[in-house]
């Protein structure tokens, strides 16, 4: 027998809760086949069947909170799957006669959610620790309409991130809880109407989805959070290039599908697009929109950040121009070397680590009377998405080359804008840089990264005349900002962080020859 164990869950998550198991008591379950998802405040973690054989007991039911460590079922291994069979055997007797009516047995779950003859109602997850309510968002479907089991219906926004929430079975929808109200875990939103009316289209429509037809014997096994990533998209499950383990699509990969699947969908959407254009009837001057729970999370976190340390700028301007003939003479050798472009992220990466290294005091941080130095340096590389400004962390930036930095950094980026960051990627930096450069920005004073004691800005390149040796020449310059927390900073040191960062790029070859 196998212990099937809640993971860790990140640094400073005591707690999860169960979300949804994907198998029940009895089945036949396979090695690295992911059988529940576990919900933090912050991420949801899948956790997969530690060997072969059959799921014999759940421990921990959906919606109960967990530990990490914790046994969240046993997996008996070597079993064959006929003790499910003759599980499911006594059921069957046990059930209503109302049960032969729903025919079909492709469909044998949403038979014991729904009472016979009523509704399954669809309820409010809990939304991890520490949050007592969210935000209705956007309804993806109308009362009246026809839904599928999984099929993704709504998200609901928290002060941290965005629950999705499913259908728990096929019928006809009723929304109870309309867009942009707020609500509690374990209240009622909707129902679906799971027999009658609601029975007849549901497996109409289970035959004609591409996602739930290839259910059968050849198609790959898809989580939860990936089955959604697939239906939504409509992509095919068979031509996504799987790189998890024992051959199984992670969400990662399903969100790589996405920009390479066919346009052919997308030629079809024109139609949709042409109806935002209508302007409304009466076109208001003003408009009032509720703020996010992650934008409130951002404003408020901004605002104890300005209000706890005692915050100061203080800049000054770097010639680019050896970094830039650098780049531009070795950035086809190193691209074809690497597989990566060689962008200006790395340099700057190499010579604030430099400086980090010579005033140890703007890689520290104060806890309570006391200052932390940190001995490694956790680049944080803000990244502006949809949603909101994220800040994914760079380990260990001494220790890797240009190339390394800038494959780190990218795939960081790609993953802030799928939204497949995870809790340990947005944790434990110890400073970080912002460049406001690439959305035009000349000169800024960001805000610091709470508890961090400093954040250097970045700016646009611009061509401006400068003195060099008595001569007026036109040079690409870029100004760079440095706020600090002068509780533990003091000016000379600010000032001195920022001109040795300045000379590392002005005479990049300091920085190789570690001068």
């Amino acid at each position: 027998m196998a212990d099937i164990l809640t993971p860790a869950l990140g640094e400073s998550v005591t707690e999860a809760t169960i979300g949804k198991w994907t198998k029940k008591a009895g089945d036949a379950v396979r090695k690295d086949e992911v059988l529940v998802e576990l919900e933090t405040d912050k991420v949801s973690l899948e956790v997969v069947s530690p060997a072969d054989g059959v799921l014999s007991e759940i421990k921990a039911p959906d919606g109960e909170t967990v530990v990490p460590g914790a046994v969240l079922g046993v997996v008996t291994e070597g079993a064959s799957a006929a003790p499910a069979a003759e599980a499911a055997k006594p059921e069957a007797k046990a059930a209503p006669k109302a049960e032969p009516a729903v025919a079909p047995a492709a469909e044998p779950a949403p038979a014991p959610v729904a009472a016979p003859g009523g509704s399954v109602p669809i309820m409010t997850p809990t939304m991890g620790e520490s949050v007592a309510e969210g935000t209705m968002g956007t309804w993806l479907k109308k009362s009246g309409d026809t839904v599928a089991r999984d099929e993704m219906l709504v998200d609901i926004e928290t002060d941290k991130v965005a629950v999705e929430v499913s259908a728990p079975a096929a019928g006809v929808l009723t929304i109870d809880a309309e867009t942009g109200s707020t609500v509690t875990p374990g209240q009622q939103i909707g129902s679906i109407a799971a027999s009658g009316e609601g029975a007849s289209p549901a497996p109409a429509q289970a035959a004609t989805t591409p996602a739930a037809a290839p259910a059968g014997s050849d198609a790959p096994h898809l989580s939860p959070a990936v089955q959604r990533v697939v239906t939504e998209n409509n992509l095919d499950p068979k031509a996504i290039a799987a790189t998890g383990p024992k051959g199984n699509i992670t969400k990662a990969d399903a969100m790589n599908a996405i920009g390479a699947a066919p346009a052919a969908p997308a030629a079809s959407a024109p139609a949709p697009a042409a109806a935002p254009a209508a302007p409304r009837a009466d076109q208001p001057r003003e408009e009032r929109v509720k703020m996010t729970r992650l934008r409130q999370t951002i404003a408020r976190r901004l605002k104890e950040s300005q209000n706890t340390a005692a915050q100061l700028t203080t800049f000054n301007e770097v010639d680019m121009t050896n970094v830039m003939a650098l780049r531009s003479q070795y950035k086809d050798a190193f691209e074809k070397r690497h597989g990566v472009k060689l962008g200006f992220m790395s340099f700057f990466t190499k010579a604030i680590v430099a400086a980090l290294k010579e005033i140890p005091a703007v890689n520290a941080e104060i806890d309570g009377t006391d200052i932390i130095y940190k001995n490694h340096y956790d680049i944080g590389v803000a990244v502006g998405t949809e949603k909101g400004l994220v800040v994914p962390v760079l380990r260990d930036a001494d220790a890797l080359s240009l190339a390394g930095i800038e494959k780190g950094i990218a795939a960081l980026g790609k993953a802030a804008r799928d939204g497949a960051l995870t809790l340990d990627q947005l944790q434990g930096g110890t400073f970080t840089i912002t460049n406001g450069g690439t959305y035009g920005s000349l000169m800024s004073t960001p805000i610091l990264n709470a508890p961090q004691s400093g954040i250097l800005g970045m700016h646009n390149i611009v061509q401006r005349p400068m003195a060099v040796d008595g001569q007026v020449v036109i040079r690409p310059m870029m100004y760079l900002a440095l706020s600090y927390d002068h509780r533990i900073v003091d000016g000379k040191e600010a000032v001195t962080f920022l001109v040795r960062v300045k000379e590392l790029l002005e005479d990049p070859a300091r920085a190789l020859l570690d001068l």
